[in-house]
């Protein structure tokens, strides 16, 4: 239940900081969805929200 609440969070801060982390190439890895319905542009980041619970997982455990 821990790693559903953490991806969900995850999916939440990239999709608030998507334009600033689009500068580093996240949200362009494979993996990463991007779809395009009635005009509109919906992206799915599944890779890069792995890599980032992953860094986030990393720094926790340091701290």
């Amino acid at each position: 239940m821990k790693w559903l609440i953490a991806t969900v969070l995850a999916l939440f801060l990239f999709s608030g900081l998507s334009a600033w982390l689009g500068r580093f190439g996240l949200g362009r890895l494979p993996g990463d969805f991007r779809l395009r319905l009635r005009g509109r542009d919906y992206t799915i980041p599944l890779t890069s929200t792995l890599l980032l619970s992953a860094i986030g997982a990393l720094l926790m455990r340091l701290l």
